[in-house]
């Protein structure tokens, strides 16, 4: 009975809410004063934006996708459906974070999420470096990246850090406990970027190439996630973009928070 109390409760929260912080909107975006550095870190709940070099022969945008509000509002949303602490500054605005794969600050944050995945290039180092993070029980999201040829970018970096052999890329079945940790979901849906949305082409960004959304994962040798793979949807603008049209917020970026609320409990309680 408390699940379904929830889950009707959940659109109106938002909605609500959407427009008691519109203020945070306005918040500085620079990238300097969100970079993280030792004194960033508060004991509480980070997001923390990873970045990474581009890829030459890449496909898509760049780290820097959905920047600043996907990081603000999903802060935000977090700690209104959650007890997760979230750490905000005096003025009462979320504490999200810049991290760079060579620092050591990378390795405050449980979880590290990126976008765009098929322009990423890992460098040697790169790889070394997120090959220990995972290794120390970080966790990796990458979310919207579309296409086969996105796919295929992302897949031959994270075989830098992690061959084929040992650690298989595997779907995630409807069953999985990432599924389940608060909401009941039965995967990830298709969520558009807004701009292909309101044009009226679907929500399939990539037509026929990228009709089928895919939820994988890279697992440690307790079944764990350490990688978890958003393909074909762009669950992250649902966030960033809640704001700019009802209809949108109501087909997309409810459940849009619902799959990143589920996912943020999975990494921290596994």
């Amino acid at each position: 009975m408390r699940r379904r109390t929830v889950l009707v409760l959940v659109p109106i929260v938002l909605l609500v809410a959407s427009f008691a912080w519109a203020q945070f909107r306005r918040m500085d975006s620079s990238i300097d004063a969100h970079l993280a550095r030792p004194e960033s870190f508060d004991g509480r709940f980070h997001y923390c934006r990873a970045v990474y070099r581009q890829n030459p022969r890449g496909d898509g945008g760049s780290w820097l996708t959905d920047y600043p509000l996907a990081d603000i509002d999903l802060s935000i949303r977090v700690a209104e459906l959650t007890k997760i602490a979230v750490s905000f500054d005096q003025p009462g605005q979320p504490n999200h974070l810049i991290v760079r794969l060579t620092d050591d600050e990378l390795f405050q944050c449980p979880v590290i999420i990126m976008q765009e995945v098929g322009r990423l290039f890992f460098s040697a180092e790169d790889a070394a470096r997120l090959r220990t993070y995972f290794l120390k029980g970080g966790f990796l999201w990458v979310d919207d990246f579309w296409g086969s040829y996105a796919w295929d970018v992302w897949e031959g970096e994270i075989r830098k850090v992690f061959p084929a052999t040992d650690y298989p890329i595997v779907d995630l079945p409807s069953s999985h406990p990432l599924f389940h940790t608060m909401f009941d979901l039965t995967g990830v849906p298709q969520i558009p970027g807004i701009g292909t949305w309101l044009s009226g082409r679907g929500t399939s960004e990539r037509g026929a190439d990228s009709a089928v959304v895919h939820s994988r994962a890279i697992a440690d040798a307790k079944g764990h996630v350490m990688v978890f793979m958003t393909h074909n949807t762009d669950v992250s603008d649902s966030w960033e973009r809640e704001g700019e049209d009802p209809q949108y917020f109501y087909q997309f970026s409810i459940d849009g928070y619902r799959v990143a609320v589920n996912a943020l409990l999975y990494a921290m309680t596994h």
